[in-house]
């Protein structure tokens, strides 16, 4: 089986689902894809024991997907994500949304970090402690496309829907520019041993502060360049933006800066500079903010087919699922931390809704962006326990929470 075919067998599993989800089951998109996802993998491994010489597991094993999901969905993703933060939309929310969203991730990722790397330590599991705030990092990641669905199902407040949106969307890039910048110290500590804390703070420079500066400046000439296409001319700008997704990626991987923190600024200048606030359009159309919606969903619903096929190679240990299964508390607890600790500090000057913290917290659902990441991981000597803590994670809150969410949004609705 070639590339092409496994590609063409993810956009067909793709499309089958999405359909069977919409006309069948009639579930959330994300909760929908994760349980038909699931089956697939379910069928395809009873397949494979009783035809084990046409075992899908063996043609999945000989692609390795990080180049592609490097490259490509990860600089995607994150690009849209950020192309549709509308900043004058949130208004007074802003503040708190980038409080929320900063200082949210890095409580989130410190504490689930330390907690996993004492909870794996216990069940004699090797992952050192830049390892675990690795995991910590990429899983405090939420799945905006999920989140904002299931919000609008409630019709929640204007002010929380705003919160829980804008949080949602930003969350995602910081934690998994975050993230990269954690896995070049874990490499740079593999390679050399101790990692000094003049080490640690260079690459942080160079990863963070460098990629901001190319990406502003990459933004900056993309928004300029967008400025003379008329937004009639809707491939004119697909391509260019498309352009500048992949340029910049490919330039920030040539300076040595964070290509996703680059396609990230990007995103959110072009999205933001002369923004219409009546139609909502900035440099580029109305169609542009669709395509880039559509590839960004197109990639999520591929991304949780793959997990199925993911299943299919995982290592079977016993210790790294039942770790996983720790983690999920682990992980719901950090979230809780992470939106509370912000809140009460801001709540001193600003007012919030009762059940915030709440929503907020059981809300933050794990989608595609934790999956695209683990799978962009070349140069990882504990690849598969990350792996599987993931995917562990993000099945159970993608189901769980996905389901349980709606009486939480209720409860919240009768205290306001």
């Amino acid at each position: 089986m070639q590339i092409f075919d496994i590609i063409a067998l993810l956009i067909f599993c793709s499309g089958l689902f999405i359909f069977i989800n919409n006309f069948l089951l009639k579930l959330p998109s994300s909760i929908g894809l994760m349980l038909l996802a699931l089956l697939l993998s379910v069928l395809v491994m009873g397949f494979g024991y009783f035809f084990p010489e046409y075992h899908l597991a063996d043609q999945v094993k000989q692609y390795d997907f990080s180049e592609v999901m490097y490259r490509f969905v990860l600089s995607v993703m994150l690009f849209a994500g950020a192309l549709k933060v509308d900043f004058k939309k949130l208004g007074k929310q802003l503040i708190p949304v980038l409080v929320l969203s900063f200082f949210g991730v890095l409580i989130s990722t410190l504490t689930i970090g330390t907690l996993m790397y004492y909870l794996l330590d216990t069940l004699s599991i090797d992952l050192n402690y830049i390892g675990c705030l690795v995991f910590g990092a990429l899983i405090s990641s939420t799945d905006p496309i999920a989140v904002t669905k299931t919000i609008r199902r409630f019709k929640l407040s204007e002010e929380l829907e705003r919160k829980i949106s804008g949080e949602s969307l930003l969350n995602g890039g910081i934690a998994i520019v975050l993230a990269f910048s954690l896995v070049n110290i874990y490499q740079e500590q593999a390679e050399n041993g101790l990692v000094t804390f003049t080490q640690i703070s260079t690459i942080f420079i160079q990863d963070l502060l460098g990629g901001t500066l190319v990406g502003l400046i990459f933004g900056w000439l993309g928004y300029k360049l967008l400025k003379f296409i008329d937004n009639d001319v809707v491939e004119a700008e697909v391509l260019v933006t498309l352009a500048l997704v992949m340029g910049g990626s490919y330039l920030g991987d040539l300076l040595s800066v964070s290509s996703m923190l680059v396609a990230t600024m990007t995103g959110l200048i072009i999205g933001n500079f002369d923004r219409d606030e009546s139609t909502g359009e900035s440099a580029v159309g109305e169609y542009v903010y669709k395509f880039w919606q559509l590839l960004e969903e197109s990639l999520a619903a591929m991304i949780f087919v793959l997990i199925g096929f993911q299943m299919l190679v995982l290592p079977v240990r016993l210790d790294y699922y039942a770790a996983g299964f720790f983690g999920i508390a682990i992980v719901v607890f950090a979230r809780w931390l992470s939106v509370l600790v912000p809140i009460k500090l801001m709540s001193t000057r600003l007012s919030f809704d009762k059940g915030t913290i709440s929503v907020l917290s059981w809300g933050a659902i794990r989608g595609g962006l934790p999956v695209a990441f683990t799978l962009s991981l070349t140069n990882f000597e504990e690849k598969d326990v990350i792996i599987t803590l993931t995917y562990v994670v993000v099945v159970c809150t993608i189901i769980y929470q996905g389901l349980t969410i709606g009486p939480v949004i209720k409860l919240y609705k009768n205290n306001n």
